[in-house]
């Protein structure tokens, strides 16, 4: 489940590194010389538009805070910044060039880099349950990935793939959060369905990345009915053409597919509607507190009705009270999860430690 596109973390910053930037305007040409100028920072013009500064690594958090401080957000966003270790610019220096913003954000990001690199991340697992006598039973357990700064403190996720799609990283962090979903899940030998989180945007090439997701899943012998890939951010899709395309191929090799937060806007049931599918989660926001509000009574309860007219099961998410659970299961929804059911925890590996390694090494493999 190795990605060369996906994976690859570009290196921008060295012991003494060269930043060439390409400036929109003379305007910002100008104002960018009076800056280094004004901190003493080594510049050389090398054309109209394009300035070679040198900054030693000590330096680099004051010079791009200074940048981001000096140049309107609309004037960074239109300049484009390259670098190098303090040689000339070569043709694969400059197939790395982003823009400004989007470089001093990678650089509030290196620890995510750097986490990355040490493995310093993990899946935990949330159960989603079902009803059996009235007896609540684990149907599968989705993946919740989670990542370590420097201090080795878990990031919130929310923040992670914020600053991950601010800074260029969103197609890796999204590749490794897959691979160690199905790594740990796989390790633990949990007995269930494997729920993914995806996020439709982060798919670099379709064909490719997709293919590489399900080679994996097929080589560590899970059965593609038995994982569920779970759309997250759908209001994130540009190209609804692609999104069909990334369902069917899922589809295709017999994987389920569940849409996140359904409810949370009109958009989600359009989504419902254009994409069918095998499972639908209702938004944690209606499920709060559902149990003393009939506004949300009514909306819940047409939902349910609508997904099951359309053979699509319905998990309600976020449950923390009895009030909420009991309504829920006399809607008739299949499926439950939330902190009153259990919390996400990272699950024991149960396999020998040969075991772990092949699997370790087949995720690896996987091109």
């Amino acid at each position: 489940m190795y990605c060369a596109d996906c994976e690859k973390i570009e290196s921008y910053f060295y012991n003494e590194t060269c930043f060439w930037i390409f400036f929109p305007t003379l305007e910002s040409v100008n104002k960018a010389i009076v800056f280094c100028g004004q901190n003493h920072y080594q510049a050389v013009q090398k054309d109209d538009k394009c300035l070679a500064i040198m900054i030693k690594h000590a330096q680099i958090k004051r010079f791009l805070f200074g940048l981001y401080g000096e140049f309107e957000p609309s004037e960074l966003a239109c300049t484009k910044i390259t670098t190098t270790d303090g040689s000339e610019l070569s043709i694969s220096d400059m197939g790395k060039i982003v823009t400004a913003d989007v470089l001093i954000n990678r650089f509030n990001s290196t620890w995510i880099s750097e986490s990355i690199d040490k493995e310093n991340y993990e899946t935990h697992f949330q159960p989603i349950f079902k009803l059996e006598d009235n007896n609540i039973k684990p149907y599968a357990f989705e993946g919740l990935f989670r990542i370590r700064d420097e201090f080795n403190n878990i990031v919130p996720p929310a923040h992670v793939f914020k600053l991950a799609e601010s800074s260029n990283l969103l197609y890796s962090i999204d590749l490794i959060a897959r691979r160690s979903a199905v790594s740990h899940f796989s390790k633990a030998k949990l007995d269930g369905k494997l729920f993914i989180n995806f996020d439709p945007s982060s798919v670099y090439d379709p064909s490719y990345c997709l293919r590489a997701t399900a080679s994996a899943i097929n080589a560590l012998g899970i059965k593609p009915e038995d994982v569920v890939f779970e759309i997250t951010e759908t209001h994130s899709v540009q190209d609804e053409s692609v999104m069909r395309g990334i369902l069917n191929f899922y589809r295709n090799a017999g994987f389920g597919v569940a849409l996140d937060d359904i409810g949370s806007g009109w958009s989600g049931l359009n989504m419902l509607h254009k994409y069918r599918p095998d499972y639908v989660k209702i938004d944690m926001d209606l499920v709060r507190d559902l149990d003393t509000d009939p506004y949300k009574q009514t909306i819940v309860k047409h939902l349910v009705h609508i997904a099951k007219d359309n053979n699509i099961k319905v998990i309600a998410e976020g449950i923390e009270t009895q009030g909420e659970f009991e309504i829920l299961k006399s809607f008739g929804t299949d499926y439950y999860q939330g902190f009153l059911l259990q919390k996400p925890t990272l699950a024991e590996q149960t396999v020998k430690s040969e075991r772990a390694k092949e699997i370790d090494n087949i995720l690896r493999g996987i091109k």
